[in-house]
């Protein structure tokens, strides 16, 4: 039995321990520094990359052997929209509510996407998408097609025998790589001359037999030749002959008889690219066909001049944050990553187990894809994240919410801030956190930012806002997803 000194101990911490359990570590901050994005923000609108100086690029492989692709290191530039082509908005309000117009369509679509595979739908089974073209002006037939929106970063490859060089949209939640191609029945603006097919040697049409053209989720035939079409969520579309053609990675090699779309009827949102590289995980993209073990990425803030690489076969950097990379037998294209929750200042969002698990009819998961802008989170799990930031920035001056933003603060009067730091976290205590200017962004150039995630459906998207700074390493040998920041 105690004794009554060792009861009044006792009895005295009794009484302490709820003081010591109520109190908690501060939470972990970073600094948004407000003064500089604003500026970069201004820079960007009267930015002009037909006068700013070329930097040179470099590149991980010197090897320029030509070759199947299989265990081949190749690299490629990669810029930010911005640093290609001058925006001809003269506000940055309006840029922001463009793009997010446009996030929004490519999110639109890359549910449509999912929906029609985990509800079984056919290709057979798909309907003509409507256009306003005339059908006497076109060159080849508009047939049906529904596939994923344009993405925001552009790559410099080569295309054809002697090579030429071309602008292309960077897109990991696609597979069909196409160019703008001549003759052109229609045509948006490009940076770079159109596509010439006959000044290439290495061009040649696809058969309609070929398994090229079977996996293409709309074609037809024309005197033998496999046509095909891309329709996006956004309304813009690409329809021409599918072909094979060599494709270059700079001084790093090339690969020969590549799939690709020959575009004669292309219309939308790609301004300025001359076409898209799809590097999703279906057969025909361009991770697929050159039989990558493995690509990596790092995108520069888009409203940045600067450039960084895209990488085939290089591996991951020895300071990864990794996670699993996620197989869907549903949909092929996307990469899944097994993110498991959030923390808020270093402490842990609670969430419901399995919230982002993905189910075996195809739906739920989180994806990684590049093309997207700003992440879309399963609605639960947004709100709780969510409501984590602002318990811990009520002493940030509000504003009322923006198009998908409904958490936006007024900070015109600061030049920097302490934000409570934003973590994706992968389980077995693995997590990667977030720079404060990839989760609280410039709506506009007076001060107003918002928190950069959305709610959505079952489906979740890591978009590029969040990616930015990092690289993105997807080791497709060995299933991991890799992010290593400052790897620009």
């Amino acid at each position: 039995m105690a004794s009554p000194s060792n009861l009044s101990f006792l009895f005295s911490i009794s009484l302490l321990l709820p003081f010591y359990a109520a109190r908690s570590p501060p939470p972990t901050t970073a600094t948004l520094d407000v003064s500089a994005s604003l500026k970069q923000a201004r820079h960007i609108l009267s930015f002009d990359p037909q006068s700013s100086e070329t930097r040179p690029v470099s590149f991980n492989s010197s090897s320029s052997s030509s070759s199947s692709g299989s265990g081949s290191v190749f690299s490629a530039p990669l810029h930010s929209r911005g640093s290609i082509h001058k925006t001809h908005h003269t506000d940055y309000k309006n840029l922001v509510l463009s793009r997010l117009d446009r996030d929004s369509a490519r999110v639109d679509s890359l549910t449509t996407e999912l929906e029609l595979a985990v509800n079984g739908v056919h290709k057979s089974e798909l309907k003509p998408v409507p256009t306003e073209i005339e059908p006497e002006a076109l060159s080849t037939p508009v047939i049906s097609g529904t596939s994923l929106g344009s993405g925001e970063y552009f790559t410099r490859v080569g295309i054809g025998s002697p090579a030429k060089q071309f602008y292309m949209v960077l897109d990991t939640g696609s597979d069909i790589n196409w160019i703008q191609c001549q003759p052109c029945s229609e045509c948006y603006q490009q940076s770079d001359p159109i596509f010439d097919p006959s000044a290439s040697s290495s061009y040649s049409p696809v058969s309609c037999d070929s398994s090229q053209c079977s996996s293409l989720r709309v074609a037809t035939c024309r005197d033998g030749k496999c046509l095909y079409q891309v329709s996006y969520g956004d309304g813009s579309y690409t329809v021409g002959d599918f072909v094979t053609e060599t494709v270059s990675f700079g001084n790093s090699g090339n690969i020969n008889s590549v799939a690709l779309g020959c575009g004669h009827t292309n219309e939308g949102l790609f301004v300025a690219a001359a076409g898209l590289l799809g590097l999703g995980g279906g057969p025909l993209s361009m991770t697929s066909q050159i039989k990558a073990t493995s690509f990596s990425y790092c995108l520069v803030d888009r409203d940045s001049a600067g450039s960084s690489t895209l990488d085939f076969n290089a591996g991951l950097p020895g300071d990864s944050v990794v996670a699993p990379l996620i197989r869907s037998q549903k949909v092929d294209t996307f990469y899944y990553v097994g993110l498991t929750g959030f923390s808020v200042g270093g402490q842990p969002v609670q969430l419901p187990p399995g919230i982002f698990d993905l189910d075996q009819s195809g739906n739920g998961g989180v994806i990684v894809d590049c093309g997207t802008a700003i992440t879309r989170l399963q609605t639960q799990a947004y709100n709780a994240l969510r409501d984590a930031f602002v318990s811990l920035t009520r002493d940030l001056p509000t504003t009322s919410g923006v198009a998908l933003f409904d958490t936006c603060y007024d900070l015109s009067s600061r030049s920097s801030v302490r934000v409570p730091t934003v973590a994706f976290n992968f389980g077995d205590g693995k997590s990667l956190d977030l720079p404060a200017k990839n989760y609280l962004i410039p709506l506009d150039s007076a001060g107003t930012f918002c928190f950069a995630f959305a709610p959505s459906s079952s489906l979740s998207v890591i978009g590029n806002v969040q990616q930015q700074g990092t690289r993105v390493s997807l080791d497709l040998a060995s299933n991991r997803v890799g992010f290593s920041p400052n790897k620009c």
